[in-house]
């Protein structure tokens, strides 16, 4: 058999292949490879019959960072069928429906923005903004068991965090860990330490909000609906007095476990769980505990404060 016809045959058989599976930019990629067509001749066709679509474009296009969605780069997409010798609708069908667009789009339903968690929320989103990364909005939380330790200057000098993380949108490879100071604490003196399943990556602080943001590396690249579980500790060295505790929920999570512990020399006269506008008292344990545990958790803030006797 003839060399040249065997992989011609092969390309051929190819593009028929992935003509009925996809996804479209593999299809364009493999169509234009069997037709021998660069990209600026693929051009000159178009102009010849009134299709004004860069090189570029093309390239974007074959490479899958953009997708052809409006009515002229349709008509484009059904110009390129007839260039390349397929049948008609070949490429335009591996298109499918159009994608939904803004800023909520990939999110679960019920997601919030940081706008509507916590008052240092420009703060954030600058610090996240300067790491230059999305998996922000990729991940959300399954399951999580928190333990904050109270010490006996009646500070949050330490807490543990053990997450159940599901991925919501393919390829995210870290988690992004947002500390607030309590007031009257230096964001400088707090830091994040990796225990299980991560590394630290970049820190970011903004000194004036009292914003901590950290970039929990994993070993994997996660896929939707993928989940990773990881172990961190946050360890505050400033000795501000704290009363309350709460973690912010930009997305529904499966459940969410907060136990706060005190030292025995430093015991609230009160402690009081909160959920939107829902307060209930609580009773410690005789391991100078109390706990608040919700599942499934909607969007929003779930927390523990508590009252001192007013003499430290």
């Amino acid at each position: 058999m003839n060399v040249h016809t065997g992989a011609a045959r092969a390309a051929a058989a190819n593009l028929s292949a992935v003509l009925r599976t996809g996804p479209f930019e593999e299809a364009l990629r493999v169509a234009i490879a069997a037709r021998g067509l660069s990209l600026e001749r693929l051009r000159s066709h178009l102009s010849a019959r009134g299709i004004q679509v860069g090189a570029a474009t093309l390239s974007y296009w074959q490479n899958g960072h953009r997708r052809p969605e409006r009515p002229d780069s349709l008509r484009a997409v059904s110009a390129l069928e007839e260039i390349l010798g397929l049948p008609p609708d070949a490429l335009l069908v591996l298109l499918g429906p159009r994608r939904p667009r803004g800023p909520a789009v990939g999110l679960p339903q019920g997601s919030r923005g940081y706008r509507q968690l916590m008052p240092a929320w420009p703060a954030v989103e600058g610090l996240i903004a300067s790491l230059d990364t999305t998996a922000d909005d990729k991940l959300h939380i399954a399951a999580q068991h928190e333990l904050v330790w109270i010490d006996g200057h009646r500070s949050c000098a330490r807490r543990e965090v053990f997450q159940v993380l599901r991925a919501h949108q393919d390829g995210v490879d870290r988690y992004i860990a947002i500390v607030t100071a309590d007031p009257g604490a230096d964001i400088s003196l707090v830091s994040v330490r990796a225990l299980e399943n991560c590394r630290v990556g970049r820190v970011r602080r903004d000194a004036d909000a009292g914003v901590l943001v950290c970039e929990l590396l994993f070993d994997l690249v996660l896929r939707t609906g993928q989940t990773h579980l990881i172990r961190y500790e946050v360890l505050d060295e400033s000795d501000a007095e704290c009363d309350d505790y709460h973690r912010g929920f930009r997305f529904p999570a499966g459940q969410y476990a907060l136990q706060v512990r005190f030292d025995p020399e430093q015991l609230p006269v009160a402690c009081f769980s909160y959920q939107g506008h829902e307060i209930r008292e609580l009773t410690m344990t005789g391991y100078r505990s109390v706990h608040v545990n919700v599942a499934p958790v909607p969007s929003g803030r779930v927390g523990i404060r508590w009252e001192w006797d007013g003499a430290a």
